[in-house]
């Protein structure tokens, strides 16, 4: 089973350590697309004009104030790197708490869960990396959108076959997409208004509830082979999924609902 994961905006730039070999990353087919990101998103970040800092910023989306990031990534090539399971440190990675997982739950973990990135394409846990900023919504020179850049090179390496956790979303979302034996996740928020449950999607909830998701999985060390028993493993860890219905053979959908007590 491969755990799909968007990564966090929010990242621990690693004090010393060796830099990123983007060659040793998982799925090693993907250097060459790797080292056109990285080269560009460098050449972007390293400009100095007043002018060009205004655009380079404007292409991360990036505020006058986040001049740091483009600093950050300026130097990625040289820069720290450290298994990205402590550099994302986003509130999903919070609830995750992968340092504290009991060495089989962080074996299990680090076996299944591949996070999506604007700047990597897919990286595991383990996997050594610097603190970046580059979302797969940003479109560089040359390159273009990295949405659509990604997802031409993921859909030849990543696998159809493999039974999928999706919980990634936007972007990330349209990075790849997994075949029929796969289950999406929406994370919803519900909460009584005037007597009637409303139902909606809150940012931290959805974050938060798919970290903890993960590290329950993860402790319980579940083994599911189809996408029923993994909707059974997440009920048996007292989730409330529902399903949401889909044409025949598109990956499934479902939301799991976090009560407001």
């Amino acid at each position: 089973m491969l755990i799909l994961l968007p990564p966090s905006e929010g990242k621990t730039a690693p004090a010393a350590g060796e830099p990123a070999d983007h060659t040793g990353l998982w799925l090693p087919k993907l250097a060459t697309a790797r080292k056109r990101v990285l080269t560009r998103l460098v050449a972007l970040s390293k400009r100095t004009s007043a002018r060009a800092v205004a655009e380079s910023l404007a292409t991360l989306g990036l505020s006058d104030g986040q001049r740091g990031e483009l600093e950050r990534n300026a130097v990625l090539l040289t820069a720290p790197a450290a298994p990205a399971a402590q550099v994302y440190s986003g509130v999903l990675y919070e609830a995750l708490d992968h340092a504290t997982l009991p060495d089989d739950a962080r074996g299990w973990v680090d076996e299944r869960a591949v996070v999506f990135s604007g700047l990597w394409g897919v990286v595991r846990l383990t996997d050594r990396i610097p603190a970046y900023r580059c979302s797969a919504g940003v479109a560089l020179p040359v390159i273009g959108g990295l949405t659509p850049y990604w997802k031409n090179s993921l859909t030849r390496a990543l696998p159809q076959d493999d039974l999928v956790l999706d919980l990634r979303s936007g972007a990330y979302a349209a990075m790849w997409t997994p075949g029929p034996s796969s289950l999406a996740l929406r994370v919803l928020h519900e909460r009584i208004v005037d007597g009637v449950p409303k139902r909606s999607v809150v940012s931290h909830f959805n974050k938060a509830t798919k970290g903890r998701m993960v590290r329950a999985l993860a402790e319980a060390g579940v083994t599911p082979r189809t996408v029923d028993e993994l909707i059974v493993a997440l009920r048996d860890l007292k989730w409330t999924v529902e399903e949401r219905p889909v044409a025949a053979g598109r990956p499934r959908q479902a939301d799991v609902i976090v009560r407001e007590l």
